[in-house]
């Protein structure tokens, strides 16, 4: 791990190659998995308080999974989650757009100015996990087998993960701390070559 202002930081992230590529994976991201995405408690709020905005931007099993289950639950770890559709089913915010990949509507209702708030930040991080640690946070990469293609196409382009997630790694971290990351790199990628 690296320390970088106040984050730990997995050589993974420097290492390993990862780009979306949704005209592979289709968004399975949204629709696969046992739990919805993480979100925070602020998150939480802002989907509540804006869903009639958002309701647009869903599929009507989307709007009956909320309808039901709440904007957001608390999962079987007792996380706050986004609610899926059913069990093991897509994301209730999830919607196929007209080539049949998944979109989040948070994040179309956002990028159409009808929302003030972006897709949840565990979403748009993906796959940096972050763990909430007493002092740091600790950035991890996850890997899944639906984003194989990702990696794939990553490793094409040469673009490390870090590099891929950075409007999102700026959002949470700022310019500076990305900046900083960037040089943290820089000496890494020197230090491999010099075979440390």
């Amino acid at each position: 791990m690296i320390e970088h202002e106040g984050t730990l930081i997995s050589e993974e992230l420097l290492e390993k190659r990862f780009v979306c590529d949704l005209n592979a994976c289709q968004g399975a991201c949204c629709e696969q998995g046992d739990s919805g995405a993480p979100l925070e408690v602020e998150e939480a709020r802002l989907i509540k308080k804006h869903y009639a905005e958002l309701e647009p931007y869903m599929t009507d099993r989307g709007r009956r999974a909320v309808a039901e289950q709440g904007t957001s639950v608390v999962d079987l770890d007792g996380e706050l989650v986004t609610p899926l559709v059913q069990e093991y089913a897509e994301c209730a915010f999830a919607k196929k757009d007209e080539r049949g990949i998944w979109q989040c509507g948070i994040e179309r209702a956002y990028n159409e100015g009808k929302v003030p708030f972006n897709k949840p930040i565990s979403c748009h991080l993906y796959p940096i996990r972050v763990t909430k640690l007493k002092h740091h946070d600790a950035l991890n990469y996850h890997e899944w087998p639906i984003c194989a293609p990702a990696c794939d196409c990553g490793a094409k382009l040469d673009v490390p993960v870090f590099r891929f997630l950075r409007k999102s790694l700026e959002r949470v971290y700022g310019t500076t701390w990305f900046a900083g990351l960037e040089q943290i790199y820089a000496e890494w990628v020197k230090q491999r070559a010099r075979g440390r």
